[in-house]
C-alpha cells in the first residue's frame, strides 16, 4: 500500500477535548483501550506559537505509543492531511452518555452459569 494513513483522534481528558494526529490507531492489546502511535505534529515556520498545540506537543514529547480509555474517545477519523493538534473546551451541554457496562471476556468457558 503506497499511501500513508493519518488519523485524527478526539478524546476527552481533564474536562477538555484533545485532538491529536497519528499514523497508527488500533484496538491494541489492552482490553478497553485504543492504541495510538506515531504521532504527527505540524512543523510551523512562523514565529506565532499556538499555546494549545505546544501543550499537546509537550504532553506527548518522547511518547512512542499511548493507550486511551475507550470511553474517553469521541471519534477517530482517517484524514488526508494532518491538522493542528489542539485542546478545546468541552461543550457537552446538559446531555451526557448513559453509562453502559463494558463486556468482559470469559476466561474459563466452563465457569458460565
Amino acid at each position: 500500500m503506497g499511501s500513508s494513513h493519518i488519523f485524527k483522534v478526539q478524546f476527552v481528558r481533564e474536562g477538555k477535548v484533545w485532538e491529536i494526529y497519528a499514523k497508527k490507531v488500533t484496538h491494541g492489546g489492552l482490553f478497553g483501550f485504543i492504541e495510538v502511535e506515531d504521532f504527527v505534529f505540524g512543523e510551523r515556520s512562523t514565529v506565532v506559537v499556538d499555546p494549545s498545540e505546544e501543550r499537546v506537543k509537550n504532553e506527548f514529547e518522547g511518547v512512542k505509543r499511548t493507550w486511551l480509555p475507550m470511553h474517553a474517545v469521541l471519534r477517530v477519523d482517517e484524514v488526508r492531511t494532518s491538522g493542528v493538534a489542539k485542546i478545546t473546551a468541552y461543550e457537552g451541554g446538559n446531555v451526557s452518555q448513559f453509562p453502559v457496562p463494558i463486556p468482559t471476556p470469559v476466561t474459563d468457558p466452563g465457569s458460565r452459569r
